[in-house]
């Protein structure tokens, strides 16, 4: 059986169709097998994601919201923006590799936990970080993520 994780409550108008030698989890319930893209929409972040049993031609624009893959979407970015695979870090993110941050470029909440967009210092790698993590590694430059934010909106 699939890790919940990796599954989401997939939306199509032809449902009705099987995939063929894959067992449906549950009524309506497919597995993501990975992450393909990434766009914003409407200011909404949206993944295009590969469904495990279903072709390519089958792969669906989902909003970050409505799912609940975080260590695939976690790969996708870390391996987008390198153009290595994820399997070149092991999980393992820019602190684990002795990268040194340079600056946060965005916060998100993703699946209830608090992440951060980090651009490395020498690399041109923006990756997902825990704020567990960062709060503890890099607390002036979020520190300085927020001032930032608060100065632009006193304006």
């Amino acid at each position: 059986m699939a890790s919940k994780e990796n599954t989401l409550r997939k939306r199509r108008k032809n449902q009705m169709r099987k995939p063929e030698k894959v067992e449906e989890l549950e009524p309506g319930v497919f597995e993501v097998e990975r992450v393909v893209s990434r766009r914003v929409r409407g200011g909404h972040v949206e993944y295009l994601l590969k469904w495990k049993g279903y072709p390519d031609a089958q792969n669906t624009w989902e909003a970050e919201e409505n799912l609940h893959c975080a260590d695939l979407i976690t790969a996708f970015i870390n391996s987008d923006e390198s153009g290595l695979p994820p399997s070149e870090f092991e999980d393992r993110n820019g602190f684990a590799r002795g990268l040194k941050p340079e600056k946060i470029i965005r916060v998100t909440d993703m699946f209830g936990e608090l992440v951060y967009f980090v651009k490395w210092k020498h690399v041109d790698q923006v990756e997902l970080v825990m704020a567990k993590e960062a709060n503890v590694k890099c607390p002036q430059l979020i520190i300085a993520f927020y001032q930032e934010r608060l100065n632009q909106w006193g304006n």
